[in-house]
C-alpha cells in the first residue's frame, strides 16, 4: 500500500478492499476449500493482471480481499473474474458443496468494495483547495 506503480501512460496507486459472502452464508469455506481458493483466486489475478495483495475466509462464509490494479481495470471487474471462476472450479472440484448451495451458486450475488488509499479524503480535499488560491492570479493585469 503506499507505492506507486509506473505503466506506460500513467503512474498509480489503485488499491480496493472488496469483501463478500458465500450463498446464504453457509459455512462451506473450509481449511481445503480455503486453501484452493486462494491458489485459483491468485491465478486469475495474475493471468488478468491484478495484484492480490491479501485474501483471508472469515468464519469459514465469507471473503475478503485487499487488490491493488492500473486504472482501466473496473473493480466490478475483478469481482466478476474472481467470484465467477473460483465458484465455477470450487463446484466442480468440490461437489460436496452443492449439498448445501443449490442452483449452482456459490457467491451471493452482490459485495462490498472500498477504495484504500495512503492519503486520507481529507488532506485531498485542502490540498485541492490550495490549489485554487493560484488561480487569482491567472488573468490578473497586475502580475
Amino acid at each position: 500500500m503506499g507505492k506507486l506503480t509506473h505503466a506506460r501512460t500513467c503512474v498509480y496507486n489503485v488499491n480496493y478492499h472488496i469483501v463478500w459472502s458465500v450463498k446464504y452464508r453457509r459455512k462451506v469455506l473450509n481449511s481445503v476449500i480455503e486453501r484452493r481458493l486462494k491458489e485459483i483466486a491468485f491465478e486469475v489475478a495474475k493471468e488478468k493482471e491484478f495484484v492480490i495483495h491479501k485474501l483471508e475466509v472469515g468464519e469459514m462464509d465469507h471473503v475478503h480481499l485487499f487488490v491493488s490494479a492500473h486504472p482501466k481495470i473496473a473493480p466490478s471487474y475483478i469481482v466478476k473474474m474472481i467470484k465467477g471462476i473460483t465458484g465455477r472450479k470450487l463446484f466442480i472440484e468440490f461437489p460436496e458443496i452443492k449439498e448445501k448451495l443449490w442452483n449452482g451458486t456459490l457467491w451471493n450475488p452482490s459485495f462490498y468494495l472500498e477504495t484504500v488509499g495512503s492519503v486520507s479524503q481529507e488532506a485531498i480535499q485542502q490540498y485541492i483547495d490550495k490549489q485554487k488560491k493560484g488561480d487569482d492570479l491567472v488573468g490578473n493585469d497586475n502580475v
